[in-house]
């Protein structure tokens, strides 16, 4: 019995997301022979999560009256990633953009409008339906009809080489039955998402306290392309960052996905209010959260770190909206009507992230932080509410939103995760390179396998490069790949 219908194709492409199904579609639309592999029973890994592209230049930036330099975006990442980025990956990326967008809607993806996140510029291009709908109503289908064979439940375990060291294939399993299979091929495109899912390879590659760290992704980013890469000579590049998204709440009875749209998990860990470290202390100025990433990085900063909301915030937000939102799946500005029933069921649970009381001494306890240092910090922060000045840390006033009416709320916050990003060294044309900088014959990486697009800290002013770049980056491997062929 064979796994696939054939033994060989032009190109094998590893990973159903973004970047995988663009490879896989982009080289079936040019006549090549495509195997699609996923490990897992569906497709789309965390794609299907993703809200919207980055691209400069687009026809709905036209439309939308938006202008924004793509020379100054390059000059902003690459300064952003301390030089650790790749210029010329950044500059080839952003002069496609514009295509990469008609590309998606010539393939039938509708977008909402272009925005931009926090503070920073509206480069989102937001989809209907997110990626699941990107991916499953309209990549997908077009790639079986364009000839895609693609297999499910199946991994690539071993890449093949020839005399050379050109790869020249790639050692397929079922992962029911555990039969093997050798494919030949012209070429391979990795695209399996990053690492983040592998506790090991997080601990050994990452600085991160992955006891504090929440992945909110798909759970397959286990760096199985990357492994099969290395195992191949190419470069160990690029690791250590991961997509941080500031405060998020990590519940021990729960999969982290279920509070992406919650409006309490919102509350808690996404707006610039009052945060406290292990010694009830404040610590740094809040609005940081306008740049999530950032946020990520503070609240390490810290052993813990408390988030403290006030009966009058709460019933705040609930009826005039929110300050930060998070992302599309809880707009800026929307009203939080459901966070008083999700904190009073939160409570009613003994959910251990929560801690409500009628007084600062009572909170203080039950959080397990100093309590005359937590009272102190309170009234420090309530005079510079009064007075409208962050003394501290220049926190703007709009931000400063007095503690001050019970019941008091205390989250002991998470860090929230979506992807890691890096581990393989890639060209301009996404070819994977070994030790010397040589690139390795027949063997391409795309999406979050590659690096050269970040250093150690994402940069959501321009939201949406990751995904972008996913897309992006399957096509530019195929079309290299398949004129090297």
């Amino acid at each position: 019995m064979s796994l696939a219908s054939k033994k060989q194709y032009d190109l094998v492409v590893v990973g159903t997301g973004a970047a995988g199904t663009s490879a896989a579609l982009e080289a079936a639309q040019r006549n090549a022979s495509v195997l699609l592999l996923e490990k897992g029973r569906n497709t789309g890994g965390s794609t299907n999560y993703t809200e919207g592209l980055f691209a400069i230049d687009s026809y709905l930036q036209k439309q939308q009256g938006i202008n924004v330099s793509g020379t100054e975006v390059l000059q902003e990442e690459v300064e952003y990633s301390k030089y650790k980025a790749d210029s010329r990956i950044w500059r080839k990326y952003i002069d496609d953009s514009p295509e990469t967008v008609e590309w998606l809607k010539d393939q039938g993806v509708k977008y909402e409008g272009v925005q931009a996140m926090g503070d920073g510029e509206a480069t989102w291009h937001i989809y209907e339906g997110m990626g699941d709908a990107v991916i499953h109503q309209a990549l997908l289908p077009q790639a079986k009809k364009a000839g895609v064979e693609l297999l499910t439940s199946t991994s690539a375990i071993k890449l093949l080489a020839d005399d050379s060291g050109k790869i020249n294939g790639v050692t397929i399993q079922d992962q029911v039955s555990q039969e093997e299979q050798e494919i030949t091929a012209g070429a391979v495109v990795l695209a399996t998402g990053g690492y983040l899912d592998n506790p090991e390879m997080m601990q050994e590659l990452t600085a991160y306290d992955t006891s504090r760290l929440v992945p909110v992704s798909s759970g397959k980013g286990t760096g199985d392309g990357l492994r099969l890469a290395w195992d191949q000579g190419a470069a160990k590049y690029g690791t250590g960052m991961a997509m941080l998204f500031g405060g998020y709440i990590g519940d021990p009875d729960e999969p982290a996905f279920k509070y992406i749209d919650s409006h309490l998990a919102t509350a808690a860990g996404q707006q610039p209010l009052l945060w406290v470290n292990e010694n009830g202390e404040r610590f740094v100025n809040e609005a940081v959260i306008y740049n999530f990433s950032l946020a990520g990085n503070a609240l390490y900063t810290q052993n813990k770190v408390y988030s403290i909301l006030d009966q009058g915030v709460i019933d705040r937000m609930a009826q005039e909206g929110n300050f930060m939102g998070l992302g599309v799946y809880v707009r800026r500005g929307e009203k939080l009507v459901k966070l008083q029933d999700e904190l009073d069921a939160a409570v009613a649970a003994n959910k251990p992230f929560i801690f409500k009381a009628d007084s600062i001494e009572e909170l203080a306890e039950k959080m397990g932080v100093p309590t005359d240092k937590f009272q102190d910090t309170i009234s420090t922060y309530n005079e510079y509410c009064d007075k409208k000045d962050d003394q501290d840390f220049g926190k703007d006033s709009d931000y400063l939103v007095k503690v001050a009416q019970g019941p008091f709320y205390g989250f002991k916050l998470s860090v929230g995760s979506f992807c890691t990003m890096g581990g393989l060294r890639v060209s301009t044309k996404n070819e994977v390179l070994d030790q010397k900088g040589t690139p390795i014959p027949g063997l391409y990486a795309a999406g979050n396998d590659a690096a050269g697009l970040a250093g150690d800290t994402y940069g959501p002013n321009m939201p949406g490069t990751c995904v972008g770049y996913a897309y992006y980056s399957g096509r530019n491997s195929a079309k290299n790949a398949l004129a090297a062929l």
